[in-house]
């Protein structure tokens, strides 16, 4: 028997989504205030122990995270965030047949990659994926549109490091757009296991170096967003996260997307994709 009930219009199903993500994190909070607890009361016991040491821990402890931590961290928006200047209204940072990041033709057929650095699975991605997603694009009428997330950030032990990477990345292709793609692969090839602390900004920087990211843009990972503890662009990437579940219904990585459309194909296996796109240029 079919109800008449009215299907929940966009903005209703918006607000139960961001409901439902205001919970979760709410839940997270009180799982990593417990922990900070735990964590706070085995440093006393070392400071008790071990004097200098202890104390020096008690110090790393209690460093302010460089994630966004605004009020409105579920619900704000791409428009209301600084964004690299090479990225699209949508929150993607397009690139076309000239691998320039913001640079990409009219009329091509849009390959939309939603990632986050600390995803292992967006890695096995990159590994089956990447350098045929490269030949599409240099052959032209592909632009590899590129949407950088920051929700795993409580999976590296406190260390932040999906707004650390992404927030690197995002300076990129903001100040050095000509390197952004040789150091978006950098990260994935030296990808972190999920539930470390990942590479340290020292670590990051060396990356970055070694595809020719200037030092004087590298310079930038570390800078803070005005007063607040957070790197400059972590509200942007709070915001890409916050816009993939009002848009998509979840936030989930890697999530493909061929000219809008979600692809549901093999993702970790050479060829499915590709087939998809060229099929999409035809």
């Amino acid at each position: 028997m079919s109800s008449n009930s009215p299907k929940p219009s966009k903005a209703e199903r918006r607000d139960q989504a961001r409901e439902q993500a205001r919970a979760m994190r709410e839940a997270q909070r009180k799982r990593d205030q417990r922990n900070k607890f735990v964590a706070i009361g085995a440093v006393v016991v070392a400071v008790l122990a071990l004097g200098g040491v202890g104390g020096w821990l008690w110090v790393q402890s209690n460093q302010p995270s460089i994630a966004y931590a605004g009020d409105d961290v579920d619900t704000i928006a791409l428009a209301d965030t600084t964004a690299p200047s090479t990225a699209a209204d949508n929150g993607g940072i397009p690139v076309g047949q000239d691998g320039v990041a913001g640079e990409a033709e009219d009329g091509n057929v849009v390959v939309s990659v939603y990632s986050d650095y600390m995803c292992p699975i967006c890695g096995q991605f990159e590994e089956a994926n990447a350098s045929e997603l490269e030949t599409l694009r240099k052959a032209g009428g592909v632009t590899i549109e590129y949407h950088l997330l920051s929700f795993l950030d409580s999976q590296s032990r406190g260390a932040d490091y999906s707004t650390r990477s992404g927030n690197a990345a995002a300076v990129v292709a903001d100040q050095a757009p000509e390197q952004f793609v040789a150091f978006s692969a950098a990260l994935f090839e030296d990808q972190p296991e999920e539930g470390t602390k990942g590479l340290s900004d020292s670590k990051i920087a060396d990356l970055a170096r070694s595809v020719g990211v200037p030092d004087d843009v590298i310079a930038q990972f570390t800078t803070t967003d005005g007063d607040h503890d957070w790197r400059t662009f972590a509200p942007w990437l709070q915001a890409n996260v916050n816009e993939m579940r009002d848009e998509l219904g979840q936030v989930s990585t890697p999530t493909i997307l061929i000219n809008g459309e979600r692809f549901e194909g093999e993702l970790f296996q050479a060829g499915p994709l590709t087939e998809a796109i060229e099929a999409a240029m035809n």
